[in-house]
């Protein structure tokens, strides 16, 4: 008696079957590394923990032309119209399922004509065959005693929210896109300033050592070592130009528009302000930011809704269907008073041996399930550790940039001196070539760390997510 009146609870209630989600929990560090005793290096950004992240992050650049790429790119991304695309469809797809709550009402008509045989009747005379017309309404309702529609939607609607945290993660990507593509296209046109002033350097070089020769002060040998480093030099400017052209059309693709129709505004360290101060969000807040970490937890809350589903399909389903209208034997005389007619049946079906189909799918929506949990955790590992990584570059890029400005400054002074000292007839023009190869190296590997330093803070902000939604 107890297990029906439960049963009757149960379908009345409208119960959903299968578990409830719950958001998983927090990680509970507040660090992304591990504390370390080393002082941060001269001219480190500060890092803020439990700072609020701006949305529009690129901003901190302080480039109206970086501001002006991130509007363009963000009207014309063939990548955004779709994810926007994407979204909508979403979005219509949970309204439709939302729709299997309510009574469905449809509108029915037909005509036709009948016969029937002499044993359908009984001992009744049979009539003629006859012609019939009728229409009417007719409404079916699905009672959710199970909780298998309830489930079905809420599987939706965190599929739709799947689909805004997409959406969310497009748009961070293309943003951090164009911002790398811009920093890309600032260092190649400073390496080739570099370049350029170091191939001048080596002209001047090659007419002050032929002014040597022609005057019998050097030897041949001499000018022909001072053309080779001319020579040599002129071979790093073809792959900066070619880096240079990469990153513009690959820019001009980002702001949806042809290589060949598209320019790059003028982009230069110059016009780009590395922000001093970082605000990090801290562990717990990167879990609600991050939109890859909240796809993941709104697959999960799919697959835990489709578990309830699978559950529901275990159970009674109970259908509810009537229809009212007219019926008659001739067209003109089938709205006459009368003629209506009506019908209210009601339907019940239960799984009685399916050969374990159902069981068995239940079963794979767990293992499903259970898998989703394991992918975000991943998704929320993986999280911190690129947080943790970049933090790392950061303080790194700071360090090297330091060493770096150091190594310009005494392969500047090196090369002065000899370039002197050969002018006093005390070296050779071997040593001013070594100092000169050591200084251009020294110039490019500088352009590059500060590039590096750029290129980190951004992929900074992309690590933790924007703001949160």
């Amino acid at each position: 008696m107890k297990n029906c009146l439960a049963i009757w609870v149960f379908v009345l209630g409208g119960c959903a079957a299968g578990p409830n989600f719950e958001r998983p929990a927090a990680p509970p560090s507040q660090q992304y590394t591990q504390p370390g005793a080393a002082a941060a290096p001269a001219g480190a950004q500060r890092v803020v923990l439990g700072g609020d992240v701006a949305s529009d992050w690129w901003t901190l650049f302080g480039s109206d032309a970086l501001n002006d790429l991130l509007r363009q790119a963000s009207a014309g991304s063939p990548t955004i119209a779709a994810a926007r695309s994407t979204l909508a469809q979403a979005q219509e797809l949970t309204v439709a399922a939302g729709g299997a709550r309510y009574p469905q009402v449809g509108l029915t008509g037909g005509a036709g004509r009948q016969k029937y045989g002499k044993e359908f009747l009984g001992p009744l005379t049979a009539p003629p065959p006859f012609t019939y017309f009728a229409g009417g309404a007719v409404v079916n309702y699905t009672f959710d005693a199970a909780g298998g529609i309830a489930r079905s939607i809420e599987e939706r609607r965190a599929l739709f929210e799947y689909q805004r945290q997409e959406m969310r993660a497009a748009q961070l990507a293309l943003s951090g896109n164009v911002v790398a593509e811009a920093i890309s296209i600032a260092s190649a046109s400073e390496r080739i300033r570099a370049i350029n002033e170091l191939l001048e350097e080596d002209r001047r070089n090659r007419n002050l050592v032929q002014t040597s020769f022609d005057a019998g002060n050097t030897t041949r040998v001499d000018v022909l070592l001072a053309e080779s480093q001319l020579a040599n030099d002129e071979t790093l400017l073809p792959p900066a130009a070619q880096e240079l052209a990469v990153a513009t059309h690959a820019l001009a693709i980002l702001v949806g528009r042809a290589p060949a129709e598209w320019g790059p505004p003028d982009l230069d360290f110059s016009k780009l302000t590395l922000p001093g101060t970082l605000p990090v969000s801290l562990p717990s807040e990167l879990v609600h930011q991050r939109p890859d970490i909240l796809a993941a937890e709104a697959e999960l809350h799919a697959a835990t809704a489709q578990v309830g589903v699978a559950t529901a399909n275990l159970y009674p389903h109970i259908t509810l269907t009537g229809s009212v209208g007219q019926q008659a034997l001739t067209l003109g005389t089938l709205f006459s008073s009368g003629n209506g007619v009506w019908t209210l049946t009601s339907g019940l079906t239960a799984p009685l041996f399916d050969g374990g189909t159902l069981r068995a799918e239940r079963r794979a929506d767990i293992d499903a399930m259970q898998a989703s949990a394991s992918n975000y955790e991943e998704a929320v590992l993986q999280g911190l550790r690129q947080v943790a990584d970049v933090l790392t570059g950061i303080d790194q890029d700071a360090a090297l940039l330091v060493a770096e400005t150091h190594a310009v400054e005494a392969a500047q002074a090196s090369l002065n001196l000899a370039r002197e000292s050969y002018r006093a007839g005390n070296v050779g023009v071997l040593q001013v070539l070594d100092a000169e190869r050591a200084y251009s190296r020294a110039r490019l590997d500088y352009v590059r760390v500060q590039a590096q330093r750029y290129a980190d803070t951004a992929q900074l902000y992309l690590a933790l997510g924007g703001t949160a939604p």
